[in-house]
């Protein structure tokens, strides 16, 4: 990482030292790794996917580097909330962690995370395209990502819904090519990402909204939002989130139509 790196500060990460790694974005490498990482099969030639085995490999040591600070991503949203992934990098262990937060709030809200004890979904479909879509009118590239394809790309992760439509691959596809990675690879690479039929998300878990909290929960007992973002804040905060992650009142992207 650069010396010149800004350092990011999250109350629940002070034993760590974070800096923002948003100018990886820029990098079709970067994608292929975070999606391998992820959700995929670190085994995969990169070659296959338009991106040259020794930028993957470079790409692969940097987000892993356990002698480094860890890399964040951000993505502000509405109401000035906060989704980010943390490369958590231990000296045995690797783990991507994804959470949301507010300024406002005491506690960090938990959406999951990929590595050796992997938790998820943390989001749903609308939920995802929502945040992806609601770029913020004053954010700028050195508080966060802005453009909607690397932010749904980011957040891919922890997507996990029987709602998801058939249809969905090829926004992923789009936001791909839109990343750097080749149109015809993109095209394949969503579909290993997402499937192509119904049928391969009918055990994937739904999302309702129960009780007298307005954040939608999920019903898979290995998802954090068992119970909703952020437990215990003010029922005042739990209703400016859930419209936020509705994307209420926030522009719409071509990008993240589904």
């Amino acid at each position: 990482m650069s010396d010149t790196a800004e350092i990011v500060d999250i109350p629940e990460y002070l034993d760590f030292e974070l800096v923002a790694s948003e100018q990886l974005a820029r990098e079709p490498a970067f994608w292929l790794v975070h999606l391998l990482v992820t959700m995929g099969d670190l085994s995969a030639d990169a070659d296959e996917y338009g991106v040259t085995p020794s930028a993957y490999e470079a790409m692969l040591e940097r987000l892993s580097d356990a002698e480094q600070p860890w890399p964040v991503l951000r993505v502000p949203f509405g109401g000035g909330h906060t989704a980010f992934a943390v490369y958590a990098n231990f000296e045995d262990e690797n783990t991507v962690e994804f959470a949301i937060r507010h300024p406002a709030w005491g506690r960090l809200g938990h959406l999951g995370q990929c590595g050796p004890e992997s938790a998820g979904p943390g989001l749903s479909w609308a939920e995802l395209t929502a945040i992806a879509a609601s770029v913020p009118e004053s954010a700028s590239d050195t508080g966060g990502l802005v453009d909607p394809a690397q932010r749904l790309l980011l957040l891919l992760p922890m997507l996990g819904d029987s709602a998801t439509p058939e249809e969905a691959w090829t926004v992923v596809a789009r936001a791909l090519s839109n990343c750097g990675i080749p149109g015809d690879v993109a095209l394949r690479f969503a579909r290993e990402l997402l499937g192509t039929e119904a049928d391969d998300r009918h055990v994937e878990p739904f999302w309702t909204v129960a009780g007298d909290n307005p954040v939608p929960v999920c019903s898979s007992r290995y998802s954090p939002r068992q119970v909703p973002i952020a437990l215990g804040i003010t029922l005042n905060q739990a209703q400016a989130l859930a419209d936020a992650l509705r994307g209420d009142g926030q522009p719409t992207c071509e990008l993240c139509w589904s």
